[in-house]
């Protein structure tokens, strides 16, 4: 089993349990009550597999990618003053950072008393016969006493060899649990909480294929990151002790409504006694990759346009159309080849080979994606042409609805693709389209503005988010080879959130002031009391409910 889960003659696809049935001769890995990855040969698949029979579009994992940029150059920003009076440092809580690693020889991760604040590392990525977790059939863990011995050794990888290549992760986790140091201007939230870390494991490059995602691009399987979240809570679930996960990843591929598999598994998480998810909001905000059109009426077109840069060879797009309303796509080439209509079918995926141009698309127009019933026209490209794309829509119904399109988010394209007439709004990432869970977006603590990047609400059906927004902008964090630089993103916001979360959880399950307390009422105080500015209406699909502020949630619970 193992070798299915890590090997590249395999792709991964995540089904439902309920439908497991139907893929008995199959084999599979659980990774919660809710959820299983198949292990299919991918002999079996070609670009056209995707959308026919039991493979529709929902069933290939999600890629994710990185919601913060690091800077090496040092950054002056004050972090978030705790009260005092309150005395909440995340003592008898534990973090779970799901991403790049951790870099567990850096200082910050080090406690009073010289040892690792860090409980246990998953790392995804070696596989030469280390114990994987309790449980779980891939990996290997280091616990607590191995990171210990490693740090006295004079060869620390001999003994724990995961690193954090990237520095994400650990950026992440210093920002939320990392000691302070007076000389750089830092601390974390909770500096005396402790960490688990899973690290993921790049997606494999079958999976990418099959999404048209070039092989170079650094992205996760949303497969991965459910059994990471899945490891984290194992962990605390044995030690008994509250728990706040941060995923400070995202995804702008699926229907931007929260019915994506991890989604609606971290929404499960949340509601978990003592235990807190926090996701970012995504950095897409002014990425120009979202499009918002309205079809016309009397059988009319309309018409969008794309900018493909020349870097960009292998990428996708998704049009999404809620029911009952049915789309058309016709399709004019850089050259001015055209493609004409092709209307939603059940299964039908359409391979077009261009004349005057070394271009490939692959078209499913589905009737229904089967995870939120609505339409969804799915184009891949292979060996994109440089220039520009004209795309034409029509309602089949001949009546005026709303679509989205979307390209994808962080590092999968270049700055050089997107949208002539992009719109801003609707582009909060996955999964924090998820109703449950914390999503933060960005702003600068300098200017007290939004940061620019920050995704924008609502969701595609209309749901409220992001819900509140946090600093992330230039903040001082940690990073590789025990150094301290800066670091901006909506999963630098995410992670301050996290840390005051977990603040949160220390006051009602630590100290017993509210035992049945979880991630979903955290949020909810966070809510009732973020500081909010008279000139402005709230909610909002800028700034949620306004800016989260520990003060004001135990002001709210006092008075």
């Amino acid at each position: 089993m193992a070798n299915e889960i890590i090997s590249e003659d395999y792709i991964d696809i995540l089904v439902d349990n309920e439908i497991l049935p139907l893929f008995n001769n199959v084999n599979s890995t659980t990774i919660a009550f809710v959820n299983s990855v198949l292990h299919v040969p991918k002999s079996n698949f070609d670009k056209c597999s995707l959308g026919k029979g039991l493979f529709p579009y929902s069933v290939f994992p999600i890629l994710y990618t990185l919601e913060s940029t690091i800077s090496l150059e040092k950054s002056g920003v004050q972090q978030i003053q705790l009260n005092p009076n309150f005395s909440l440092y995340g003592q008898g809580v534990l973090i779970g950072i799901v991403d790049t690693g951790i870099d567990y020889q850096h200082e910050a991760f080090l406690g009073r008393d010289g040892t690792s604040k860090i409980i246990s590392i998953w790392d995804q990525t070696i596989n030469d016969g280390g114990p994987s977790p309790v449980g779980f059939t891939f990996g290997t863990e280091y616990t607590k006493s191995q990171i210990d011995a490693a740090l006295e050794s004079d060869d620390p990888l001999s003994i724990v060899p995961s690193t954090d290549l990237d520095g994400h992760g650990t950026m992440i986790a210093g920002i939320i649990a990392g000691t302070p140091n007076v000389s750089e201007n830092f601390s974390g939230i909770v500096p005396d909480s402790q960490i688990v870390v899973a690290k993921l494991k790049p997606a494999k490059l079958i999976n990418k294929e099959i999404l048209s995602v070039s092989a170079d691009k650094l992205c996760y399987q949303e497969s991965d990151i459910m059994f990471g979240v899945s490891y984290c809570l194992s962990v605390a679930q044995s030690l008994n002790r509250p728990l706040v996960i941060c995923i400070a990843l995202g995804s702008s591929q699926g229907g931007h409504d929260g019915y994506g598999a991890l989604s609606r598994y971290l929404g499960y998480v949340t509601r978990l006694p003592s235990t807190g998810v926090v996701t970012s909001a995504g950095n897409e905000g002014n990425s120009k990759r979202h499009f918002f059109g309205t079809t016309r009426l009397a059988n009319e077109t309309t018409e969008f346009e794309v900018k493909v840069g020349n870097q960009d060879r292998e990428f996708f797009m998704e049009i999404w159309q809620q029911v009952p309303y049915r789309l058309s796509l016709d399709i004019r080439s850089p050259t001015g080849e055209y493609i004409a209509p092709i209307y939603p079918t059940l299964e039908e995926c359409i391979e077009i080979n261009f004349i005057f141009e070394p271009t490939i698309l692959y078209v499913n127009n589905m009737i229904f994606d089967i995870q939120s019933g609505d339409q969804l026209i799915l184009v891949r490209f292979s060996n994109a042409q440089e220039g520009i794309w004209r795309f034409g829509v029509r309602n089949i119904e001949s009546t005026q609805s709303d679509f989205n399109v979307w390209l994808p988010s962080g590092n999968l394209i270049s700055e050089e693709t997107y949208f002539l007439n992009s719109n801003p709004d609707t582009t909060i990432s996955s999964p924090g389209n998820s109703q449950d869970p914390a999503t933060i977006t960005a702003y600068d603590p300098t200017t007290e503005g939004i940061a620019t990047f920050s995704s924008r609400g609502y969701t595609r059906l209309g749901g409220i988010k992001p819900d509140l927004a946090a600093p992330g902008v230039n903040l001082t964090c940690p990073t590789l080879n025990n150094s301290y630089g800066s670091v901006s993103g909506t999963g630098v916001a995410a992670a301050h959130t996290a840390g005051i979360v977990a603040m949160v959880l220390e006051w009602g399950a630590v100290e017993q002031n509210y035992v049945l307390i979880n991630g979903f009422i955290v949020k909810e105080l966070l809510i009732r009391g973020a500081k909010r500015y008279p000139t402005i209406t709230y909610p909002n699909n800028i700034w949620g409910y306004g800016k989260v502020d520990v003060y004001g949630l135990f002001r709210m619970l006092i008075v």
